[in-house]
Formats: structure tokens, C-alpha cells, sequence
């Protein structure tokens, strides 16, 4: 009988929170779209160049919902992001006051390694920048519209990704040519974003077509859905987690379901097909919303090792599919990722050459294999924060990467529903869910630290009002869809995320001050004053900036 072979899912979730502000429809900070041009073709440039490589792929409705805001934003040239703006804009010597504050703020917020320093027109910009900056208080006024029209060039240029640089569009020539940027120069580049960007759905759905990745999706714009339906389980994996002081999320049962179902919706309209399965915002799960994970019909979720030993034991084994407690109606499976493995990949091997990282990574993988030849070995992280830590964009770590899974006869990758229904035979039951995330195993990052806490209490108080207004048949079809549409963008993990004293201090600033907008936002929808709580931030204090893109931990 031929030896079992080893059994490797491979899932990376690509997810960006909404960046536009909620009365104007701009953006108010770019990632999505420098993550649509470096990180997601990247992903799909890999797969298309290992066709044996099979893995599940994970995208968030609101994320898919900002590409093609872009794609619109590129079509018509109307624009509502500051960087396409800027790098369109005819005569940068007439650039508004604005738009120059905005890039001199924006266009260094790379991790310098990897995105500015090989660089050398880059690096001059910023040199040059600093010089001005420590001269006096009007050296700014001697940068010329070249040198606003350069940077704006160069930041989209650091921020494109290795296939881009490698392939036949005008970002290799742009590169070479180093700075001077004509018009026509920036048009082209804006060119080649409108046909990569436009390009980066259908991508993903051909390689779904073809069989080569599952897609799956997440609830519509990332809540951190435990915690909608109840406070307390955040005291199931940390029993001394203070509590905000409203008793709970009104009505967050219903709130969950409708993140479904939009989230199912998105995924037939842009895929053409039913999700199977889930991956939780921040692998967060909770009893509760395996239940409605179940009644929503989908086949698999997952979470983390943390998790998993909370609920289970610490001695519970990753590599076995687990079926959801007797309790939860359906027949749903459960994979919990192997955090070792996937934390070398999202911390650790940035920092090795390729090739060794992928044999290291191998060698992790045979090991694991021979303790446990019949089980699965379950790969979960990010799929975008972590490449501008390689250098290259992680070119070289994916192509030894996918080309050493695939040359190997012993291993065999799979996507989570081949998973799921061929380790059907091995399942085992799990005997109870202790509430919990992918990081820590618990969900202190949301919830617990008194900016947290006051975040949700803010939100809490503005959906009571909300419900009030929903609730009174006066209020009309297109005012009750703005304001459930508003709501679900406050309900994004990502606000939760980001405050506390902890965090590096611009992001806590942008995240905290459009969290606020939003809220006062929906204020204004309901025809109702909005506190004067919220014209001051939430967070007290940030911890030093970082360097790197959305400043995100690339789990």
C-alpha cells in the first residue's frame, strides 16, 4: 500500500477595511489600492505560473466592492483618491496646497528596506525632503511641481509588484527612466493601474473556473462577529476582560445574518458561484455564530490554534479537521490553522534568503508529516501585509515556494472543501468552542482596553438610535439602505483593531478620526445631533510609527 501522501491547504485572506469617507466618497488613505497593484497580482501571478499548486483564496466583499470603485474612478477620471489625482493632475505647478500636504505626508509610508532603499531616485526625493524640511519653515515653497509629479510617480512605482515590473506594461521603463516624469509618462502609468486593476477580479475567478483555487469569503465588511452577538465571550478565553458598559450589541443577531448574506450575494455576483466556505474576520468564532454560520449553509469555517486549544486542549491537533459541536445544527467542519507554520511565513522567513526559506518550510512540512502521516498540515495568513517585508514582494520565496510543492510526488496540496471532504473519515468532534481569534486565541484586540471599550459604546449607542428610525414606517427605502449601509461599515473590525495605546500613532489617529466620521455620519442620516463625544478621539496615546504600508500585523 503506497505511503499517505502529505497534505498541505494552503489559505490566504485579502482584506482591506473601507477607506472612503462616508459623506464624500473619497479616500481618505490609499492601501487598497497600492495592495491591488503590488500584492493581489502577485498572488494571482504565482498561481498562474504554478498551475499544480492548488490553495483556497480568500477575498472580503468590502475590499472586492473598493477595486471596482477604482476601476470606476479610472474609467471615468473622476477621481476620489488623492494619489490618482495627484499623478494625473496636467500641470503639477498647480497642484492645490492639499494635495501637496497629502503626498508629502503619504509617499514614504513604505517599509524603507525593501521599497525605498534599493531605489535611488526614491531615496533622493526623500533626502531631498528632509533637507528642505530642516532649512526653515518655508523650504517647503522651493519643491517644484517635477518634484511633487516625481513622488507621486515613485510611490505607485515602489508599491507595484514583481509581476508588474517583470511584465510588458511601462513600470520597468518608468523605473529605469528614474524621475523627470512627463505627462505622458504619468498617464501611462495611470493606464497600466486601470488595466490591472480591472483585470484582478476576473483573474481570480479564472482560476477558480479552472479548478486551481477555491474562493471563499468572509462576513461582508469584516465585523468581528462574536462580539456583535454578545460582549461576554470575550471572558471565555480571558476571564478578567473588562467589558464596555453598554450590556451588549442591540439586535446583533440580524446584523451578523445581513453580513452574511451580502457577503454570499458579493461572491455570486462577482464569482458566479455559492461560497462553501467561511473564513471569520479575524478568525473569530464564538458558539453563537457557528450556529449561524450553519443556518447560512456553508460547508467549512476556520480559526486558529489558539483557538483550538482553548476549546479543545493544548493538546489538540491541527491537522485534523474537527466537526462543530453537537449543538450546532448542520454538518460543518472546522480546520484551525497550524500557527507555527504560518507565523514563519508571516514574521520570520522575510527575513531569509528565498530558496532557504522554502526549504526550510519543506523540511517543517515532512517532519510534521511523519508524527502524523494521515493528517492535514493548514497554512492561514494574510495575503498581502507581509510581502513588503521580502525583498522582491516574496518573488523568489513563492516561486521555490510553489515549485518545491509541486516537483515533490509526496505532497499534495489542496483547497479547504477537498480538505474538508477528504478527511471526512478522520474528523473528530469538538466537545465545546471557547470563543476566540487568530491572534492570541482570544479577542483582547477588540475589546477589553477602555479606547476599545469606549468604541463599542459609541457604537452601541448610535444603533439604538438607528434601530428607533428603521423602526418608524415613515422613514423611506433609499434613507433605511443608506443607513444599514453606513451602519455595516461601523461595524468593521478594523476600527477595533487599531485603538489603543499600543499601536503606531498615525495609524491610531486615521483609523480613530474616520471611525468618528463614520459614526457622525450616521448621525446625520438618522436627522439626529451626534454626541460631542465624538469630536475628540477615542485614543489617548500611539506607540511609535512603523514604517511599513497598513502598519497591519500580517497574520
Amino acid at each position: 500500500m503506497p505511503p499517505a501522501p502529505i497534505r498541505v491547504a494552503l489559505l490566504w485572506h485579502m482584506h482591506q477595511p473601507d477607506y472612503r469617507h462616508p459623506e464624500t466618497g473619497h479616500f481618505t488613505l490609499p492601501w487598497a489600492l497600492l495592495h491591488a497593484l503590488k500584492d493581489y497580482p502577485d498572488m494571482a501571478s504565482h498561481l498562474e505560473r504554478h498551475p499544480a499548486i492548488r490553495c483556497t483564496v480568500n477575498f472580503v466583499p468590502v475590499l472586492l466592492a473598493q477595486i471596482e470603485d477604482y476601476c470606476d474612478q479610472l474609467a471615468t477620471r473622476q477621481w476620489r483618491d488623492p494619489l490618482l489625482r495627484i499623478l494625473a493632475w496636467p500641470n503639477p505647478d498647480h497642484l492645490e496646497q492639499a494635495d501637496r500636504n497629502w503626498i508629502l505626508d503619504m509617499a514614504f509610508r513604505c517599509h524603507a528596506p525593501t521599497m525605498l532603499e534599493p531605489f535611488a531616485p526614491y531615496r533622493r526625493l526623500r533626502d531631498l525632503l528632509a533637507f528642505v524640511r530642516s532649512q526653515d519653515a518655508d523650504g517647503l515653497a522651493y519643491l517644484s511641481g517635477q518634484y511633487y509629479a516625481d513622488l507621486a510617480t515613485w510611490y505607485v512605482l515602489a508599491w507595484s509588484g514583481e509581476s508588474l515590473r517583470r511584465g510588458p506594461g511601462p513600470i520597468a521603463a518608468l523605473m529605469a527612466k528614474g524621475g523627470n516624469f512627463e505627462l505622458a509618462d504619468r498617464e501611462a502609468l495611470v493606464s497600466e493601474i486601470g488595466k490591472v486593476l480591472k483585470g484582478l477580479i476576473p483573474r481570480y475567478r479564472a482560476l477558480a473556473d479552472r479548478g486551481q483555487i477555491e474562493l471563499s469569503c468572509t462576513p461582508a465588511h469584516h465585523p468581528l462577529a462574536p462580539l456583535l452577538l454578545d460582549f461576554g465571550v470575550a471572558r471565555e478565553a480571558q476571564p478578567d476582560c473588562q467589558l464596555p458598559a453598554a450590556p451588549g450589541y442591540a439586535g446583533g443577531r440580524s446584523r451578523v445574518e445581513a453580513h452574511l448574506q451580502l457577503a454570499q450575494h458579493s461572491h455570486r455576483q462577482r464569482f458566479g458561484q455559492t461560497p462553501k466556505g467561511l473564513w471569520p474576520a479575524e478568525g473569530a468564532l464564538s458558539t453563537a455564530f457557528l450556529r449561524q454560520i450553519a443556518d447560512a449553509g456553508f460547508t467549512w469555517t476556520a480559526s486558529s490554534q489558539g483557538v483550538l486549544q482553548h476549546s479543545a486542549g493544548p493538546g489538540a491537533d491541527t491537522g485534523v479537521p474537527w466537526q462543530a459541536p453537537e449543538d450546532i445544527p448542520g454538518d460543518l467542519t472546522l480546520f484551525f490553522r497550524n500557527e507555527h507554520l504560518s507565523d514563519l511565513i508571516g514574521f520570520e522567513y522575510a527575513r531569509w534568503h528565498g530558496r532557504d526559506a522554502a526549504a526550510h518550510f519543506m523540511s517543517e512540512v515532512v517532519t510534521l508529516h511523519e508524527r502524523a502521516p494521515e493528517g492535514l498540515i493548514p497554512v492561514f495568513l494574510d495575503g498581502e501585509n507581509a510581502w513588503e517585508y521580502y525583498p522582491y514582494n516574496g518573488w523568489y520565496f513563492f516561486n521555490d515556494l510553489y515549485e518545491s510543492l509541486a516537483r515533490n510526488p509526496a505532497i499534495r496540496t489542496l483547497t479547504l472543501s477537498e480538505a474538508a471532504e477528504g478527511h471526512r473519515h478522520r474528523r473528530q468532534r469538538l466537545p465545546r468552542l471557547v470563543a476566540g481569534s487568530w491572534v492570541y486565541g482570544t479577542l483582547s484586540t477588540w475589546i477589553g482596553n477602555p479606547d476599545k471599550n469606549h468604541a463599542w459604546e459609541l457604537l452601541c449607542e448610535v444603533k439604538q438610535c438607528a434601530d428607533r428610525v428603521l423602526e418608524n414606517a415613515a422613514a423611506d427605502a433609499g434613507q433605511r439602505q443608506q443607513i444599514v449601509t453606513l451602519l455595516a461599515v461601523c461595524e468593521s473590525s478594523d476600527w477595533f483593531w487599531w485603538l489603543g495605546d499600543y499601536n503606531a500613532s498615525e495609524s491610531v489617529s486615521a483609523f480613530d478620526r474616520l471611525f468618528r466620521d463614520n459614526i457622525r455620519a450616521l448621525y446625520r442620516l438618522l436627522g439626529l445631533p451626534a454626541p460631542s463625544s465624538l469630536d475628540h478621539p477615542i485614543s489617548r496615546g500611539g506607540g511609535a510609527p512603523e514604517s511599513g504600508g497598513t502598519m497591519r500585523r500580517a497574520t
